[in-house]
């Protein structure tokens, strides 16, 4: 009888989850030729990725993106968490217009801010220039396409901001009370006492980060236009496997780009995570 009700979800599981990777392992091995014929071609797909030049390009890319735009996510969304974790009027209704923002569909965040950093009709460059100040150009100068993807992906930290918050929740007060009869401050408190304790959920929201940066994609294709220079600085992981899969019609390469994508991630997250074991050793002792 138990089986029987959780039927609906694993036919669920076979046919849209794990079908569809078993399908695209197995496409990677493979290319269509002729007529649409599937061809082995064992691994050469994966050696001809690392003999391309945008597959590398599109390596970095994601990494510049990753590795400054994670570090100021977190923070931004650690002190959010903080200054809305203070008793205060209207708590909730703050908490709610920060959370708001992460819940947006990726396709009207991606229209909206084509529309906030136009450089002609967008509100801040029209601000910057009723004060007399050159605005950027934003998604149309290649320059400014990391920038403006960086910017734009503040834009999601409600969600990371709901998790710490509930990290400090879970924090017992009794540790603050005793510090401060120690005569400790505010710093320290943080220092020793949330920041310690917070680890966990640090970790839990950095590899949660990394994961969603390196599939970044749906916003990317909304809001810049893939010609020219804005191939070199816009072109992530992500948008080279769409391309290379609905575009050129590659799919046993682009199979072979996800699950090299599948190794990137899984050693970026054990980086990390022995990154923290190490750092939370060093603090005890």
């Amino acid at each position: 009888m138990g089986l029987l009700f959780i039927l609906p979800w694993i036919l669920g599981l076979l046919i849209f989850t794990l079908y569809p990777v078993v399908a695209s392992f197995i496409l990677s091995f493979t290319r269509t030729g002729e007529g649409s014929a599937i061809k082995w071609v064992g691994l050469d797909n994966y050696i001809t990725a690392f003999r391309e030049p945008d597959f590398f390009r599109a390596i970095l890319n994601t990494l510049i993106l990753s590795l400054i735009g994670i570090p100021v996510a977190q923070i931004m969304s650690l002190v959010a968490a903080l200054l809305l974790n203070v008793k205060m009027k209207f708590q909730g209704v703050f908490r709610t217009i920060f959370f708001l923002p992460s819940v947006v569909p990726a396709v009207a965040t991606g229209l909206l801010w084509k529309w906030i950093l136009n450089p002609r009709l967008g509100p801040i460059n029209t601000f910057l220039d009723s004060i007399g100040l050159a605005g950027p150009g934003w998604l149309a100068d290649p320059a400014w396409v990391k920038p403006s993807l960086i910017i734009m992906s503040f834009w999601g930290i409600g969600g990371t901001m709901v998790i710490y918050l509930a990290g400090l929740q879970n924090i017992p007060t009794e540790y603050y009370e005793a510090a401060k009869l120690d005569g400790a401050g505010s710093w320290a408190c943080l220092k020793y006492i949330t920041m310690p304790m917070l680890r966990p959920v640090t970790l839990f929201n950095t590899i949660m980060a990394i994961i969603t940066s390196f599939q970044s994609f749906s916003n990317i294709i909304i809001m810049l236009d893939m010609d020219g220079g804005m191939k070199k600085a816009g072109l992530v992981y992500g948008l080279y496997i769409y391309t290379n899969a609905f575009r050129d019609f590659k799919m046993g390469y682009s199979s072979a780009l996800a699950w090299i994508l599948l190794a990137f991630t899984f050693v970026s997250v054990m980086l990390t995570y022995k990154f923290f074991n190490r750092s939370g050793d060093q603090e005890v002792s």
